[in-house]
């Protein structure tokens, strides 16, 4: 059994009072002991097992070198290698020995961490003195922060669920691949932070996750830092148990154990708390893989589960590299991918310190389906392990074509010569586990991507339940907006509300969705798919949303979405609300603007959307009620860019069925007329676009499956 918080700290205590009668020296005393010296030298591939048998390296060994250095001379790693390569030493070293602040673990100590564990990874594969020099400096500048988190439990005890993991896989890392060529006494220092600054913060915090009612409360930790959040963290025990942030201080622990094995009393005791923590994370991800935090989440959280399994797998030969569907999640990924035509680009009103907003360059050739936090693009550098350990083509095809591998972990399992096979056929048409939709025409920048947001709720979700994302021709036609604010009072918090969303509005409202004090939790909104059916040619989905607004508007007896996809460019709406009294109802579209190349125009019931490499017609009908389709725009300040969006409303009444038919072509090519005509049923829509022949029938009285 994991050992109870207050035992933990008094065994803790007990350990380091107990040091003067064992010999071993308190080093400072603002941490604990020193740890017994290891009987053979530090370093990659020069330690022993109790046994006598070689010890394993944590991820790779020196025989692995030479197939390390050759895949980073490959092109699918060329990002990877300009990350440890194109290194300004000089500015680095300038940085962390004289600018950073020890009160900047957001930001400075960050940076720092990623300075060791990339120069000493380069040291190891390539020898250069200069990576050596800056991983020793990095490394003792990490041992200055003090504690090496910025939570606290009870006002008092460190907790690790960023920083403090973050660095123990560093430094552990570190050791491990230049710990033979680092000086003995700093060697020393360095496994003594692990052990009381980095180990026991992420047992504090996974124990409270396990246990979350004996939690004496979890606190921001202004006092040591210059965090400038203040978030409500006294139900976090209970949120962040389903989350990312659980693996990365499981990963962490695993790592601290493994390299202390044998040497430090509490090892075997973190190393069983992090094995029965990755196993109840494991839950958290589908039967089919899929991951509810999203793609953007899923890349790091899916490569720090595989590190723990493969490290604990390679020092003790407990396999436990299949507690997920790996297989299944790079399938997710795969389907979660939607690369686009244009150029790279970056918000030009970003500012470089740390405000609430997520940062980073749009790179087009690896954008995502990204629903909720997702971000902006596919991470799968877990997708060549995947593929090594388990030997599956789809994921070697991943590693090799998808997204991009941004870890210099992928050039330690990257297979560029094995066998590859691209995703399957019936992988055009999916339904997740977790009632996500994404059907599309094929896998390129110019093929066709529709996507439904269906589903229950998640960490790092926006209200955006029934919101549907729809790429054509190299472009995002409809859209859900990038790099929505972290907290509540920044401006791009709007941006995660379901006005910023393709997605319906009851009244001038969204569902429900919560008030950010306590971060970026999950809602109570749920919405669940009522039919599905797909086919080579079309897919049709209807999702049910009504449960999430009753939840803001106690008089909506039905929210309902369908979606008719006809490959490769033609999609139709039909959006349905019935209500206990009159109310307005409006379908909203994005439009994707954040590199300034979107354009919208909006005329009696039909709209236009431009983009440069392709233009959407679409038209709105109401059945039984007038129809309004306008251009309006986000209300968000003028620094935070221009967020068009067309609208069509339907106002007072107490049912309400909006169809919209929008079809795409490429920007040079017109597109076709596609004519909607009432029935006593619905509509009657048909014509010809781009040779592709269309007649269905909407019948709005069907619950499920209303296109026929």
């Amino acid at each position: 059994m994991p050992l109870p918080r207050r035992a933990f700290l008094r065994t803790s205590a007990s350990f380091a009072a107990a040091l003067p009668f064992t010999g071993l020296n308190v080093r400072s005393s603002s941490a604990g002991p020193a740890l017994p010296s290891s009987p053979v030298r530090h370093g990659l591939g020069n330690g022993e097992s109790n046994g006598g048998q070689p010890r394993l390296g944590l991820l790779f060994d020196p025989a692995d070198l030479p197939r390390i250095r050759a895949n980073l001379e490959h092109s699918r790693l060329a990002a990877v290698r300009a990350k440890l390569r194109d290194v300004d030493y000089a500015e680095r070293l300038n940085f962390i020995q004289h600018e950073s602040d020890l009160r900047n673990r957001v930001r400075h100590m960050r940076d720092i961490r990623e300075a060791l564990e990339n120069a000493a990874f380069a040291h190891a594969v390539w020898e250069d003195p200069r990576d050596l020099e800056l991983a020793t400096v990095s490394l003792k500048r990490i041992l200055d922060y003090d504690p090496w988190d910025y939570f606290l439990e009870g006002g008092e005890h460190p907790i690790g669920f960023q920083r403090a993991p973050e660095a123990t896989i560093a430094v552990c890392a570190a050791l491990d691949w230049i710990g033979h060529l680092l000086d003995p006494g700093l060697v020393a220092e360095a496994e003594r932070q692990v052990a009381v600054k980095g180990a026991p913060a992420c047992y504090l915090s996974i124990y409270g996750l396990m246990f979350p009612d004996r939690v004496q409360g979890w606190t921001i930790n202004h006092r040591d830092d210059d965090i400038p959040v203040k978030i409500d963290l006294s139900r976090w025990p209970l949120i962040l148990n389903s989350t990312n942030l659980k693996i990365i201080p499981t990963c962490a622990l695993g790592f601290a154990a493994l390299w202390l094995h044998g040497r430090h009393p509490q090892a075997d005791r973190w190393l069983q708390m992090a094995r029965r923590s990755a196993q109840s994370f494991a839950p958290m991800y589908g039967i089919d893989g899929s991951y509810d935090e999203g793609v953007g989440y899923w890349g790091y959280t899916t490569l720090h589960m595989a590190m723990l399994a493969e490290a604990v797998h390679r020092r003790l030969g407990i396999d436990e590299r299949d507690l997920i569907n790996y297989k299944g999640s790079t399938r997710f990924a795969t389907v979660m991918s939607m690369p686009r035509l244009g150029s790279a680009y970056n918000n030009p009103n970003e500012q470089k310190e740390y405000n609430a907003v997520p940062k980073g360059t749009m790179d087009p050739a690896i954008d995502i389906v990204n629903f909720g936090d997702s971000g902006h693009g596919t991470d799968t550098t877990v997708s060549a392990w995947t593929g090594r350990v388990h030997e599956d083509p789809f994921s070697r095809h991943a590693a090799a074509r998808l997204g991009a591998i941004k870890h210099y972990h992928g050039a330690i399992w990257l297979q560029p010569d094995a066998a590859t096979s691209p995703p399957p056929a019936e992988w055009l048409n999916t339904r997740l586990d977790n009632d996500w939709v994404i059907s599309r025409d094929g896998w390129g920048p110019e093929s066709t991507v529709v996507a439904l947001r269906s589903g229950g709720p998640a960490n790092h979700e926006h209200a955006d339940r029934n919101s549907i994302i729809f790429k054509a021709h190299g472009e995002r036609m409809f859209h859900d907006p990038f790099k929505a604010a972290y907290v509540a009072t920044h401006p791009r918090w709007l941006l995660r509300l379901t006005e910023a969303h393709t997605a319906v509005i009851v009244d001038g409202q969204g569902h429900q969705y919560h008030d950010g004090s306590e971060g970026t939790n999950a809602s109570w909104a749920r919405a669940t798919v009522t039919g599905y059916d797909a086919r080579d040619e079309r897919m049709q989905v209807t999702s049910d949303a009504t449960d999430a607004y009753r939840l803001v508007l106690p008089y909506v007896q039905r929210v309902d979405r369908s979606l008719y996809y006809l490959k490769p460019d033609v999609l139709l709406i039909l959006d349905r609300l019935d209500c206990g009294q009159p109310a307005d109802f409006t379908a909203r579209f994005q439009v994707f603007n954040e590199d300034t190349f979107g354009g919208a125009q909006a005329k009696g019931k039909s709209f236009t959307i431009t983009r440069p490499f392709a233009h959407l017609a679409g038209s709105c009908h109401a059945h039984g009620n007038p129809v309004t389709v306008e251009r309006d725009r986000l209300d968000l300040p003028a620094e935070e860019g221009d967020f068009p969006f067309v609208a069509a409303t339907s106002k007072s009444a107490q049912s309400h069925a909006i169809l919209t038919v929008a079809a795409a072509s490429p920007h040079r090519e017109p597109i076709g007329g596609l004519k909607v005509v009432p029935t006593d049923q619905g509509w009657r829509v048909f014509g010809t676009h781009r040779g592709l022949s269309i007649d269905t029938a909407v019948d709005v009285a069907r619950n499920t499956l209303p296109f026929s």
